[in-house]
């Protein structure tokens, strides 16, 4: 394998294992972008990304430019001269001038199997939809939101367990193993582009904390979908008074029914618009997550208590 001369360009947790990977393949990683350190957490200290903090770990330069859209940016990225440019949720969008930058273009590293979950939450809406199988697609990036030609695929089944967690985690790995192959088969001219069908493609919205609400009309299975694609974030909830309780782990029961939101034993099963669910898991705000039955005793609801 020849080494090439790559631009990085990722943020988050997501992007860190597929920048470690390339390093460690022989890659020329001649600059790495990301996004500006921020104001996090409580304390609103400026912390630097995760892909940030790897880079300066493996000794390469970065660059936290906020657009990418000026002549001067631009300019700057082309002295570079990279062979490629490898996006994995950089979070800014590529203006045409740096897609015509490096010679074999720009490689993105999508968290589904294209055209299904174009868009930013890929991972959480193919559990919340019930998808069997989510993947990695390495794309040539266009203009157009995760509409370029497909060049290499990889397919992973969704467990009956699995969470947004669980999925981010193996499918970074795999998005990593998979873009040192597309570059390898790209030097020798083995990559074959496949355009996407329009007719199949579907959009994954950005989450928003409002998709957490949990509605007990719904049926069990849809809200169960709902928290292990919603966990770690934005968690689902649902309210107790003015109190708001997360919800981090149920199981599905159709030993029990009743009217939508009702509490159907000790156990902290409640009844749904179909079957019922067992709150395994719950937090109150401020305190360690604990298990159902525990909380309902520290609360005192009785069977037939309903939730609003």
């Amino acid at each position: 394998m020849t080494s090439l001369r790559l631009v990085f360009m990722g943020t988050p947790d997501f992007a860190v294992p597929a920048l470690r990977t390339l390093h460690k393949a022989g890659h020329n990683i001649v600059g790495v972008y990301c996004q500006p350190p921020k104001p996090a957490h409580r304390g609103h200290k400026i912390r630097k990304t995760p892909v940030h903090l790897e880079a300066e770990k493996l000794g390469l330069p970065v660059q936290t430019p906020s657009t990418l859209r000026n002549a001067q940016e631009q300019e700057k990225l082309a002295t570079l001269a990279p062979d490629a440019i490898i996006v994995a949720a950089y979070g800014l969008i590529l203006p045409q001038e740096v897609l015509d930058t490096p010679r074999l273009g720009c490689l993105n590293i999508h968290a589904s199997l294209l055209p299904r979950w174009r868009g930013a939450a890929p991972i959480h809406r193919a559990l919340l939809a019930g998808d069997t199988q989510t993947g990695i697609t390495i794309m040539q990036m266009d203009a157009g939101l995760d509409t370029g030609d497909m060049l290499l695929k990889k397919s992973l089944p969704i467990a009956a367990q699995d969470t947004s967690a669980t999925l981010h985690d193996a499918l970074r790995e795999m998005g990593a193993r998979l873009i040192v192959k597309a570059l390898d088969l790209a030097q020798n001219g083995n990559l074959k582009p496949e355009a996407q069908d329009e007719q199949k493609s579907t959009y994954a919205a950005k989450l928003t904390r409002e998709e957490g609400k949990i509605e007990w009309s719904q049926p069990a299975l849809e809200i169960e979908r709902q928290i292990r694609a919603l966990t770690p974030w934005p968690s689902t909830f649902f309210k107790l008074g003015e109190e708001t309780i997360k919800l981090l782990d149920a199981e599905i029961t159709d030993k029990l029914s009743g009217q939508a939101g009702t509490l159907l034993d000790k156990d902290f099963t409640v009844a749904c618009g179909q079957g019922a669910l067992r709150l395994t898991l719950v937090q109150q705000s401020g305190k360690k997550p604990t298990d159902g039955a525990s909380f309902l005793r520290g609360k005192r609801l009785e069977k037939g208590f309903v939730f609003p």
